[in-house]
């Protein structure tokens, strides 16, 4: 048993996949439903016309994509593995909301069902990186090992388990960071957002459809080394450029220097690059904010 799976004989199976090698999609898919309410589970070569057992990656049925044609893709073109759909289906009893559900499937599932069905291109570099499915299938007994595959199977149940649990927990805190990030867009002015606490922001102010968003220049929060920095707002994601970086004049300039060029009387730091500065108090860099804005 690990983690609420037993495996059982054909006929007391409440699950059924496929035996023999296994691949990212039944694991993770196992990993899901397992974490739902607890599986007796077969794995075989031949699914019984007369089981009332739930089944997946094998026999064609709702739950299996390896039928002609495959079982069905999402709006961005990438095919369901068992994965997907177990996912699409039950995952929401996994998580608090539908965002949480969404960066799940988005940062996790996708790209198993993507490996499973083939569709990634090929990377043109020597080096391969290995991804989440290489890391599951290679749970699969050596040629020359003892291990039992059903053995195996459980082993890397239990490694997608962890996984799953992670990817859970880190979409969880991302949709908390949107709720948060979204308040502060809806309450800004001056074309500055103030965080009441830092959150991982930059996403959401460039994916988000209040106007304010796309007119905001900078981003005020709390530092983790006291104080507060006033960052500006990247132009892109993923870009090093921004929509107005701070001022020439303060990039570099050493704290004292800072204050008297700035204006800013508590203006502690701006980095040379001109992307990030900061101020021991919320007033002094809501200040920079504004003069950076002006200048």
């Amino acid at each position: 048993m690990t983690n609420n799976i037993t495996l059982v004989t054909i006929d007391q199976a409440s699950h059924i996949t496929h035996g023999g090698v296994f691949h990212a999609d039944e694991v993770m898919a196992t990993a899901i439903l397992s974490a739902i309410e607890p599986i007796a589970l077969n794995r075989t070569f031949r699914v019984p016309e007369d089981t009332n057992a739930f089944v997946y990656d094998i026999g064609g049925g709702q739950y299996d994509h390896h039928q002609r044609g495959g079982n069905g893709a999402r709006e961005n073109g990438v095919p369901y593995s068992s994965a997907g759909l177990i996912w699409r289906d039950f995952g929401h009893k996994l998580v608090s909301c539908d965002q949480a559900w969404a960066f799940v499937d988005q940062e996790l599932i996708q790209g198993i069902d993507a490996v499973d069905n083939g569709v990634l291109p090929d990377i043109d570099y020597p080096a391969k990186p290995a991804s989440i499915s290489d890391l599951i299938s290679g749970f699969n007994p050596d040629w020359d090992s003892k291990v039992k595959p059903d053995d195996a199977f459980l082993e890397a149940v239990a490694f997608a388990q962890g996984i799953l649990a992670r990817a859970i927990a880190s979409a969880e805190s991302k949709a908390r960071a949107k709720a948060l990030v979204d308040t502060a867009i809806e309450a800004s002015e001056e074309r500055i957002i103030v965080l009441p606490q830092f959150a991982p922001w930059q996403e959401y102010v460039l994916t988000s459809e209040d106007p304010k968003a796309a007119e905001a220049l900078y981003v005020v929060f709390p530092s983790n080394r006291g104080g507060y920095n006033v960052q500006a707002i990247p132009d892109a994601i993923g870009s090093f450029g921004n929509r107005k970086p701070l001022p020439e004049s303060w990039r570099g300039v050493p704290a004292n220097d800072l204050q008297a060029v700035s204006g800013v009387a508590d203006a502690n730091f701006c980095h040379k690059g001109g992307f990030i500065g900061g101020a021991d108090s919320l007033n002094g860099a809501l200040a920079m904010a504004r003069k950076a804005i002006e200048a």
